[in-house]
């Protein structure tokens, strides 16, 4: 730019000719151009044609750009990662870290502590103390090390449990030692992962670090409020084997003790074994059927010395446990023992469980051979009549009674069939006391029982990379060994796998980073918002098999509930509904609840306390400041991965396209596509559905609704005037019905008449009609019958429906209703469980904005996206002041278009299209409120959430010039 700006100056001096003089203006033109954004014009500039040069729109976007590289994330001193190994001796909110590591991590701290305690004189001689490994250093080290935790990460964080403080211990070697219970939060497993560690430097940090995110204060998964620290693998082995029952007979069968510690000492002294049927007196909780009793009761009941050794270790409010733990019953135990005794005895008694499992898992010797995998005898007869029956269908096909598409979907419904029996008979052979059936029933392995089928049974039939089935399946299983082309059907399944996984990865990472960015400024800011209205949860419309006490518990009551027998009230407004009042609401059989929705607070800037309900990771009802968006999105993000990816073909033909599922359609529902994939036909109007053969094409049919009702106009005749038609007439409009003189009372509508003498009164009656035609392709599957009743909005065939559509028909509480019930479907169908709370936070968002139509007296232009609370009280302020409010039509958005179209351009610009924002900002000359979390990390302000809230910020609006109030109201950073 300089050098030609230059050279221009030189040429204008001397008087060049024209040309030239046009040329280097274009060349100087092109270089500011190519300095600001490189990449505008076709081919980037380059430094004699090596690499392209940077411009300044370079540096802001992507990310490696500014925003994302370094304001968004930053480095940080004082951490430090190496490889984890398990360590089962710790306490749940211990980590074991390695003494060099620590010295590093600690290396000011210790310095401060040997200068205070007169080891060194000054900074200079402590540092060559350490240099020098003196014994002194690790004393104060020891010292250091009490005072504060560390934080311990694992990449990928995907939901704030990916980040949890520890106490350290110091120890040999160079490994981290993590508790084997926060493996789970963590997803992290012993196999190489790696994980860092950072210092938390300030007060403040350490105070919150100890407070909020140590590992004994994160005991539920927020994004479901279930025990996230539970038992797997050996140590559930070993509760299972300590609670099992074994039906061969034992030394001391059938003794009677007197109370858990005298099993203990007979166990100790070896005269009676591990699974012996034994007699117990004991104070229990529970009767035989494991009901909860309403008070303790004393009560000899028969159980085993298993059993009693293991009640030894839980709190008395949950003893007896008199039943066989498997992997599941762990998990229910412990959030029992959450909702009974609360936070701190839980962290202890899974720390005991842990204890004993491991224990007892070694104890049980457990151990695989070859030998133990037995082969049903059946199977073959099994394969054989499967291989009968494929005859008989290729037999079919060869003579033409079948097409190809037939023959393959019955073989494979032959083999599956087939599989199946097999693995039925692989169950029924196996010894249920064996090694092999613990492993499986206990849930210490993955897979189960599959695993098993596939090692003694047959591994049956696999997918080709595009999702196909293979219908020649794999008849040999693992233990006799497969054939050559078996084993190179398998490789498919297998790199598929691989395949799939690392795809997945990526795309459930970008939709978690849009959900966070839509929802990033979702804040719970006010205690009430005192809003009447609330969704319904009917008992019918069961969203993908979800009881109504589960979609119920964790939320408040918006209207009070009445016991239909009784009509006694259980529970009243704003009641906190708990796993127990849920479990009342739905035993006294109420078929529908109101309850208070993120969807409908009236707050124009983040939620209300009381909309939202419980904090699902704490257990207790939210706190002011809480940010519930970054909640919702890392709680729908995180599962993300284990959603899968394929397309699934419903045998081809049947529903005349692929339908969706797994992530590709989650993704399609967050981003409110206008066409989503094979979408379905949805009726305009109510009515009655007639189906027509089309004439003009032979592919499709005509599906006609129909729509008709009476209506009737009835003109009031005054006493004095004479009726001028007789009942049961026919009138055209424009017929005079009554007259008096000159003065006429005309028919407006043709219809037929009734007169009403008593009451004076001329009734005319018409049929108002209207109707509406689809014209639908045969391949489609249709869901109405001719003559069937349609309501507006219903689908008329298989598919998906177009939210967009739903929204204009049927309103917006439809369409949100559509959109939650869809997402949960594929969440729900892949065994996830998300609170419907977290959907709902995002949906508000996506229907946050509505387009106006009419702008009547207000500031806004036609085709203004606005707030929609924001228009509704600009409307109520116009009507108080009798002027004309302003007519808008609900707008759905997607998740992309949702974030960038906020109200911060910091925000919308560190998201995508970072350029376009900054110059629409620059040229609207906006500013921005920081009302959200991301721009106050961009210009480096401590986040307005959790502990950096201040209430009220909202209170001050309408003030958006430079200098106003707000700016002040957001704590500045320390």
């Amino acid at each position: 730019v300089i050098n030609r700006n230059n050279r221009l100056k030189r040429l204008l001096e001397l008087g060049a000719p024209d040309v030239i003089i046009r040329n280097e203006k274009r060349m100087l033109q092109e270089a500011v151009d190519s300095l600001i954004d490189n990449s505008q014009r076709g081919k980037a500039l380059s430094r004699r044609g090596r690499r392209e040069l940077k411009s300044l729109s370079d540096m802001l976007k992507g990310k490696k750009g500014r925003f994302r590289r370094n304001l968004l994330g930053k480095r940080v001193d004082y951490s430090g990662r190496s490889v984890i190994v398990v360590g089962p001796q710790l306490k749940l909110y211990q980590c074991g870290l390695p003494k060099s590591m620590a010295l590093e991590l600690f290396r000011p701290f210790v310095i401060a502590r040997l200068v205070q305690n007169n080891y060194a004189a000054n900074v200079k001689g402590a540092r060559r103390l350490i240099e020098r490994n003196r014994p002194e250093i690790w004393e104060a080290l020891e010292g250091v090390i009490g005072d504060r935790p560390v934080l311990l990460n694992r990449a990928p964080t995907l939901h704030r449990l990916g980040i949890q403080a520890f106490e350290p211990i110091l120890i040999e070697g160079s490994a981290i030692q993590l508790h084997p219970l926060v493996t789970t939060a963590f997803n992290a497993d012993f196999d190489g992962d790696q994980m860092a560690v950072h210092v938390p430097l300030s007060q403040k940090a350490v105070q919150e670090a100890r407070d909020l995110m140590l590992a004994s204060k994160n005991l539920l998964k927020p994004a479901d409020g279930e025990p996230i620290i539970s038992p797997s693998k050996d140590m559930v082995l070993g509760v299972y084997y300590l609670t099992m029952e074994q039906k061969a007979a034992h030394r001391g069968d059938g003794r009677a003790f007197a109370d858990i510690d005298e099993v203990d000492l007979a166990y100790l002294l070896d005269q009676v074994h591990i699974h012996s049927e034994i007699k117990l007196r004991v104070e229990t909780w529970y009767d035989d059927d494991h009901k909860r009793l309403p008070e303790k009761q004393i009560r000899i009941i028969d159980t085993t010395v298993g059993r009693a050794l293991f009640n030894r270790v839980l709190p008395e409010q949950v003893q007896f446990i008199n039943r066989k733990l498997d992997k599941g019953g762990v998990k229910d135990l412990i959030a029992e023992v959450y909702e009974l005794c609360g936070q701190e005895t839980t962290t202890d008694v899974a720390d005991h469980i842990k204890n004993i499992g491991f224990e007892y898992a070694m104890k049980s010797g457990t151990t695989l051979a070859v030998a133990d995998i037995s082969i049903p005898p059946e199977r073959t007869a099994l394969i054989n009549d499967a291989l009968a029956l494929v005859e008989t269908v290729q037999r079919d096909f060869r003579r033409g009674l079948l097409t190809e598409q037939e023959k393959n979907e019955r073989e494979i419904a032959i083999w599956q069939k087939t599989t199946d029996l097999v693995a039925d008979a692989v169950k029924k052979h196996m010894d249920p006391d064996g090694n092999l059936s613990i492993m499986a029933t206990s849930g210490a392995t993955k897979g189960g029982f599959s695993t098993i089928s596939q090692l003694a049974g047959m591994r049956g039939l696999m997918a080709d990379p595009s999702g196909r089935i293979i219908p020649l399946p794999i008849r040999s299983n693992f233990r006799e060994g497969l054939t050559a082309l078996e084993y190179f059907i398998s490789t498919h399944g297998a790199r598929k796998g691989l395949a799939d996984t690392a795809l997945r990865t990526a795309d459930a990472g970008y939709l978690t980073r849009r959900l966070v960015d839509i929802a990033q400024d979702i804040i719970i800011n006010e205690h009430d918002c005192e809003t009447k209205e609330g969704i319904w949860m009917r008992k019918s419309d069961d969203i993908a098999g979800e009881s109504l006490s589960a979609r119920l518990s964790s939320r408040l009551v918006a209207e009070r509930v009445l016991d239909p027998k009784t009509g006694e009230v259980i529970a009243e407004r704003d009641d906190i509904i708990s796993h127990e009042l849920a479990r009342r609401i739905v035993g006294a059989g109420v078929e529908e609840v109101k309850v208070r929705s993120a969807m409908t607070c009236e707050l124009t800037h983040g939620i209300c306390a009381k909309c939202y309900g419980l904090d699902l990771g704490r257990g207790s009802m939210v706190e002011l400041g809480s940010a519930v968006g970054i909640v919702a999105a890392q709680s729908i993000g995180e599962p993300g991965t284990q959603l899968t990816l394929r397309t699934f073909h419903t045998g081809g033909v049947a529903a005349g396209s692929d339908i969706t599922t797994g992530l590709p359609r989650v993704e399609e529902i967050f981003e409110a596509r206008k066409t989503p994939k094979g979408e379905a036909f949805v009726a305009e109007i109510s009515g009655t559905v007639r189906i027509i053969q089309s004439d003009k094409y032979a592919d499709m049919r005509l599906v006609k609704i129909e729509h008709s009702e009476l209506i009737s106009d009835t003109y009031d005749i005054p006493e004095d005037w004479k009726v001028a038609v007789k009942t049961e007439a026919e009138v055209k409009a424009g017929e005079t019905l009554a007259k008096l003189n000159e003065a006429t009372i005309t028919a407006q509508h043709s219809g037929r008449v009734r007169v009403e003498k008593k009451t004076h009164q001329v009734v005319v009656s018409y049929d108002q009609s209207e109707e509406k035609e689809e014209e639908i392709p045969t391949t489609s599957r249709l869901l109405v019958r001719d003559g069937d009743k349609i309501e507006a909005g219903e689908p008329l065939t298989e598919g998906s429906l177009n939210p967009h559509r739903i929204l204009r028909i049927s309103g917006r509480e439809a369409c949100e209703l559509y959109l939650l019930g869809e997402v949960q479907k594929v969440y729900r169908s892949q065994g996830q469980n998300i609170h419907d709370k977290h959907f709902e936070v995002i949906v508000r968002k996506m229907l946050s904005k509505v387009q106006v139509t009419r702008p009547g007296d207000t500031k806004y232009l036609p085709g203004d996206p606005v707030d929609r609370l924001e228009i509704r009280r600009v409307n109520e302020a116009l009507l108080a002041d009798g002027k004309q409010p302003a007519k808008f039509s609900e707008v759905l958005l997607g998740v992309t278009k949702a974030s960038l179209s906020t109200d911060s351009f910091l925000s919308a610009s560190s998201f995508q299209h970072t350029i376009k924002v900054l110059a629409g900002a620059a040229i609207a000359s906006t500013t921005d409120p920081l009302y959200g979390l991301k721009e106050n990390v961009i210009i480096g302000k401590l986040i307005p959430a959790g502990t950096g809230f201040v209430q009220g910020r909202f209170k001050k609006e309408g003030s958006n010039e430079v200098g106003s109030s707000q700016w002040t109201e957001i704590p500045a950073a320390d």
